[in-house]
């Protein structure tokens, strides 16, 4: 029987990563909320690789901490193995990324979430959304409680529509076996919502009883681990290790014999996969002439035998699965205890969001995660974390909060999306900026605390401690512009070895500082009065003075792109009337509706002749 069931200021649909920061956002900011899940006890969960950060992920994670989020602190609290990647390039790409116990990770949001005031958790699926005549969202759960809402995020996952493939075999589900939901889906097509299909895949875990060690490559987490959150004082310690093994001309033979029965393949996958992450069999085919291809094998947690076989996700029939994973050596005797498979779902095309991602026709209505066509908890997390952010700011009658691509992978991220689209499922990546020398993961509280402080996400406690830190990085660099270093034979003897330029005199400290070769650690005999200062306190000072020339460059580019995105465009402009405008121009405009004039020279389609009639358009509005 239908009853009405409570009032909320913002209803949350979907309590996985995206799920989870915006219900805990908008929480905090002092709205009432409520965050939906089909099941309770899967909050958080991690149905693909159990593990945060990577490649540009890692970036994403210390923003959504600067900002005041809680991934990072999940992650350092549930990690079992720490690594930073691309150590052997620039400081723009060094990501860290850890192993993450995934059921701990799990505990620990649904955890935090219950104990978040103004924040109520209920299992139950939403089977429907429609506004009422007041202008409150209604939301419908299959036991037909009705709830209503001011503001609505849709953080759907992989579940809208779900249907899994595996070889002939397809059926309704959502990951890891969940109900999907398939009303919702219906509900949002009588929105006119734009949804389109797409799909990824997972792969199999195995026991870790079946797997030869022996054999395959150790990989060992760093000696000296870095948290991805800034509040997290002890670095976590690395409790497991991750191995290495590779396929063969075996495993290559059986995927080949078998292609034709692959539903990617066959034609019964219609969703767009993802093309940075594909299935293995599709790597077969699309890299025919590789001899062979690596793969990870990763716990899934301390306590259990479950392992990760990272590289290696397919929707082949389970007999081939089985067949292909033991021609890799260290896996002949493997047993599969989760089969690997795809998953279709329903999301949203990305263009019908506001940089705030709320629907552009359909008030107070937000989306985020996989739902807005992305990929990666990582990217989840941090669209849904803005999302509500925005929703909050939505009921509270605040203007939306809009990270621009200078100052975040964040803005980025949704900038990439509302504005470009993505005809696959969006994985965020650091060529994607032009900006990443500006954007590290080591100075993401420099650039996001603030903001983060003037939204209310950001205790005082917290940015007290960042005020600190600010406090000290000025000081050291004032202390090495100031420090003088006496030309010595141990010093010129460092020089040499370290093939720069020897000296003819003394030198600042500074101006050793810069070279390449050198670094804190090697001067630290010729500096006896360097203090007692944190590691990433020198870790800003040595990068800042190193690419100094290189930063400048890039603050200029911003500057000239802000410049830009202070041209605001009023919603009422009639692009179809705009003499001078080419039509694919008008179109995509129309369709977009970019609220600055840097936002629409970065649609696809709008050339740099169209922003000239913009703003030409512009200037004489008085606008």
């Amino acid at each position: 029987m239908e009853y009405f069931a409570k009032q909320y200021d913002v209803a949350v649909i979907g309590a996985g990563h995206a799920g989870i920061e915006a219900g805990l956002a908008a929480a905090r900011l002092g709205c009432s909320v409520i965050v939906f899940t089909i099941n309770l006890d899967w909050i958080g969960n991690m149905p693909c690789n159990p593990s945060i950060g990577g490649t540009s992920k890692g970036h994403l994670v210390r923003e959504i901490d600067a900002l005041g989020g809680e991934m990072g602190k999940a992650a350092d609290k549930t990690e079992i193995q720490s690594r930073m990647l691309n150590r052997g390039k620039g400081p723009a790409v060094h990501s860290l990324r850890a192993q993450i116990d995934r059921r701990e990770y799990s505990k620990y949001m649904k955890h935090i979430l219950e104990l978040q005031e103004n924040l109520d958790v209920k299992q139950a699926e939403v089977v429907d959304l429609f506004k009422n005549t007041d202008g409150l969202w209604a939301l419908k759960t299959k036991l037909e409680a009705i709830y209503t809402a001011k503001t609505v995020v849709l953080a759907t996952g992989t579940f809208l529509g779900g249907r899994v493939y595996i070889g002939d075999v397809s059926y309704e589900s959502g990951p890891d076996g969940m109900f999907p939901a398939t009303a919702l889906s219906e509900a949002l097509y009588r929105l006119q919502i734009p949804l389109r299909r797409f799909k990824t895949g997972t792969p199999s875990r195995i026991n870790r009883r079946s797997v030869d060690f022996s054999v395959l490559e150790m990989q060992e987490g760093d000696e000296n681990t870095v948290p991805f959150s800034f509040d997290t004082d002890t670095p976590p310690e690395n409790k497991a290790e991750c191995y290495i093994a590779y396929t063969n001309e075996a495993t290559k033979r059986v995927i080949l014999e078998n292609i034709h029965t692959s539903p990617l393949y066959s034609g019964k996958i219609h969703g767009v996969g993802p093309r940075y992450c594909p299935s293995f069999e599709d790597k077969i085919m699309r890299f025919p002439d590789k001899e062979r291809h690596q793969l990870f094998v990763e716990p899934c947690g301390l306590d259990t035998e479950e392992l990760y076989l990272q590289g290696m996700s397919s929707s082949l029939p389970e007999s081939v699965q089985l067949q292909f994973l033991r021609t890799i050596q260290g896996l002949e005797k493997v047993e599969v205890m989760r089969t690997a498979y795809a998953i279709e779902y329903d999301c949203v095309d990305p263009l019908a969001l506001k940089p705030s991602l709320e629907f552009l026709d359909l008030e107070g209505l937000f989306g985020a995660g996989q739902f807005n066509g992305s990929s990666g908890y990582e990217e989840a997390a941090a669209q849904g974390l803005i999302a509500g952010i925005n929703a909050a700011r939505k009921v509270q009658g605040k203007p939306p909060f809009i990270l621009d691509r200078a100052s975040s992978y964040i803005g980025t991220l949704i900038d990439d999306l509302v504005t470009k689209g993505c005809s696959d499922p969006y994985r965020m990546m650091t060529s994607r900026s032009e900006y990443r020398l500006l954007l590290r993961q080591d100075n993401a509280d420099l650039r996001l605390t603030p903001f983060g402080r003037e939204i209310g996400l950001v205790s005082e406690e917290k940015y007290a401690r960042f005020e600190t830190k600010k406090a000290q990085i000025a000081a050291e660099r004032k202390r090495v512009e100031e420090t003088s270093v006496p030309l010595t034979e141990a010093l010129q003897d460092l020089l040499v070895s370290r093939e720069t330029s020897p000296l003819k005199t003394g030198t600042k400290l500074v101006e050793l500082l810069r070279r390449p070769q050198l670094d804190y650690n090697l001067l630290a005999p010729f500096d006896p009065n360097r203090p007692n200062l944190p590691r990433e306190v020198f870790e800003q000072v040595e990068i800042e003075l190193k690419y100094e020339g290189y930063i400048r460059r890039q603050q200029a580019q911003i500057r000239e792109m802000r410049r830009l995105e202070c041209k605001q465009i009023p919603e009422t402009v009639e692009y179809s009337t705009m003499e001078g405008l080419r039509l694919e121009a008008r179109e995509k405009l129309a369709k977009i509706r970019p609220q600055n004039v840097g936002q629409a020279s970065r649609i696809s389609g709008v050339s740099p002749a169209d922003v000239s009639v913009l703003l030409i358009y512009l200037a004489k509005e008085g606008i």
